[in-house]
Parts: structure tokens; sequence; C-alpha cells
């Protein structure tokens, strides 16, 4: 039967398989125990995966934003700008989630009600964010194949930036709702959530309905972009007769396939099933067992925020070849320190051997440039090329 309609005392002596002890006391869980459901093993296992994907993500996600902030041709282009947003949003997941997941479910730290719910509103934020950024990228994308003529004149920098700024404004607001004063009447009583501290139904509900709505926009957009590559591609098969070209390389519609499918499954593969327990919160009353499926399940959050840098930063080549730069000019100074320590040095040694260094990257251009295009934004690019016939 359900755990929290019963004692702590109970609840903690039918864990470790005892006959329970104590009378019925404490059913309003004041002192948030019936939230710290992880046994020993399943600790373990689940701060492994916060110790590892926690650094891990911040370190990508900091280097990709380090990046971007560096070069000014990225800073200029509406996509890098969505990119960087999502950046910083895995950024502060890596640290909200990690230190308040940890502390609550590991170390079992009791902060008080304001600093919990500020904590979570935290984790809130960079998830809100992160899928936020991930509907801009997508539009972005949209934007660019279904509208290739125009998409300078319609998606301006400016614009990309009032985009950024009202999804920022409105996930603050959303995620510090309970802080401000949405949160559960009855403190930590039925019908508050099962899943989390002081949090109201209604409030989950709505969260969880939002975010499913952005879901199902960026796969909207996705399928948009699939289908309008494979009329492309079927038009040039048409117009060229037999495909000699398409017998040396796979189809671009087969080829973004790929790559979507790839970024779908993971998405959804990370973001369905905390979801789904969410729901199932919000109308159902939560065993024990569940709520530690949905403490591991909701690490997997943590995990989509570390491969996002893999799938849509670190992918494209414009970024890729900005960061062999930086660090190619990172390495000339660091080496030109090394052989001139303890001698009369000036700046225009190193500036000279960073610039020699960055004609050196531009050297490596055509290899860069002639690799298959392998993510969205290249297939998209050259998509456009293929339409205008150059």
């Amino acid at each position: 039967m359900d755990g929290w309609d019963k004692p702590v005392g109970a609840m903690m002596s039918e864990d470790n398989g005892s006959t329970p002890t104590s009378p019925l006391v404490n059913q309003s869980c004041a002192d948030r125990k019936c939230y710290m459901v992880l046994h020993e093993a399943e600790k373990t296992a689940i701060g492994s995966i916060c110790f590892l994907a926690g650094p891990f993500t911040f370190l990508e996600n900091a280097l990709v934003l380090g990046v971007i902030a560096a070069t000014a041709t990225l800073r200029q282009r509406p996509s890098y700008l969505f990119i960087g947003s999502l950046a910083l949003a895995d950024v502060f997941a890596s640290c909200f989630f990690t230190t308040s997941f940890l502390d609550f479910h590991l170390f079992h730290r009791l902060d008080g009600h304001n600093a919990y719910l500020f904590k979570l509103g935290g984790v809130t934020m960079a998830f809100t964010g992160s899928v936020g950024s991930l509907l801009l990228t997508a539009l972005d994308r949209y934007l660019c194949i279904h509208q290739a003529s125009s998409y300078k004149v319609v998606l301006t920098r400016r614009r990309a930036l009032l985009a950024l700024l009202a999804l920022w404004s409105a996930t603050i607001l959303i995620s510090f709702l309970p802080l401000m004063g949405w949160r559960c009447p009855t403190g930590l009583c039925p019908p508050c959530s099962r899943l989390f501290p002081y949090i109201d139904h209604r409030y989950l509900a709505c969260w969880v309905s939002f975010i499913l709505v952005l879901l199902s926009l960026i796969l909207g957009a996705y399928a948009l972009i699939l289908w309008r590559a494979n009329r492309h591609e079927a038009s040039m098969t048409g117009h060229q007769g037999a495909p000699t070209r398409g017998q040396a390389r796979m189809r671009l519609d087969i080829r973004l396939a790929r790559t979507l499918g790839l970024i779908l499954l993971i998405m959804v593969g990370c973001w369905l099933p905390t979801l789904s327990f969410m729901l199932a919160d919000v109308s159902v009353q939560l065993t024990r067992i569940q709520q530690r499926a949905f403490a591991f399940c909701s690490t997997m959050c943590l995990v989509n925020s570390a491969v996002n840098p893999l799938l849509y930063a670190l992918r494209c080549r414009e970024l890729r070849l900005a960061l062999m730069r930086l660090l190619g000019g990172l390495s000339d100074r660091l080496g030109c320190c090394q052989r001139h320590v303890g001698g009369d040095t000036t700046t225009t040694l190193p500036l000279g051997e960073s610039n020699s260094c960055s004609a050196h990257s531009e050297s490596e251009v055509p290899r860069l440039v002639s690799c298959r295009p392998n993510t969205v934004s290249e297939m998209v690019g050259k998509q456009q090329l293929d339409m205008t016939g150059i």
C-alpha cells in the first residue's frame, strides 16, 4: 500500500523488511523524509550518474559558450545565439540539478521551504530554458529551409535577441511561481505532489503541459523540415533523370532523416519518462517504488543536457573551426611563453605567432569545407545551393 498514508516510522520499517513499530504519527511528513526514498544501492548508482554527468555537462557547455562569445562572426548569427542560449541553460542545469539533487536525496540536507523552492526553481528554469532553446533552434532551421530566400530578412539578429529575451523572461516567471506563492496550501500533506515538496498539483500540471507543447512544436518543426527535404530531393531527381550524383552519395533527405531521428530519439527518450511520472503524480497517488523510479528518470534530463552540445554545437563546422583557432592561438601563446621564460619578451612575438596560427587554421578551411555536411544546418545550407542551381 502507499507509504504516504502511513507514518514515517512505519514506512522506514517496511522498506527494511521489518514490522512497523510506531503508532500513527507524523502523517504530514513535516520533515520531508517521505520524499527521501532512495536505498543505498540506488544512491550509489544515481550519485555516480550525477557526479559524472554534472561536471562533464558544465565543461562542454561552458566551452561552447566561450567559443561563441570569443568569435565575433558567430555572435552575429541567430543560429549560434540560440545554440548559446541552449548551452547557457544546460550550464544552469549542471549546477542547479546536480547540487540540489545530491543535497536532498544523497546527503539528506533539509533546507527551509523558501531555500528548497529557490533550488527547485533553478532546476525548473534550467530545463525549461533548455527545451525553449531547442524550440528556437528548430524554428530557426525551419525558417532556413522553408524561407531560404528571405531568411536573413525574416530572422535578424535583433529579432533573435528579442526572442531570447521573451523566452528567458517567461522561463524565469514560470519557474519561480512556487517561490512567489503558488505552492501547495496544505504544506506537505495530500493532495500535494508526491514528487516535489510544497508543489501544488495544478502548478505541476500546468508546467508539464507547457513542456509537452514545446516538445510537440519541436517535433512538428522537424517533421516539416524533413517533408520539405524529401519533396526537394524528389523534384531534383525528376528534373535530372537518373540520379547519377545520388549514386555517389546518400540522398539529402535520408541523411537528414537519420540526423533528425537521432535528435528526436534522444530528446523523447530522456524527457518522456520524467514527464509521464509527473502526469501520473497529478492524477494518482504514486507509490514509493514509483518515486524511486522517478528519481532515476529525472537524471536522464541531465544526460540530455550533456548530449545537447554534441548534437547541436560541436557538430557545426564553423564552431569547430572557431574552436580550433582559439586552441591553436592559446597553444602558440603558451609555447611562446615557455620558449622565452627568463628572456626579454614583448607582446609583438605572441601576437605574431597568434596571427600565424590563425593563418594556419585558415589553410585547413578547404579540408573542412570539403567534408560532407553532417548537421541539419549544413544540410539546409547545401539544399539552398541546390535550389539556386549553384
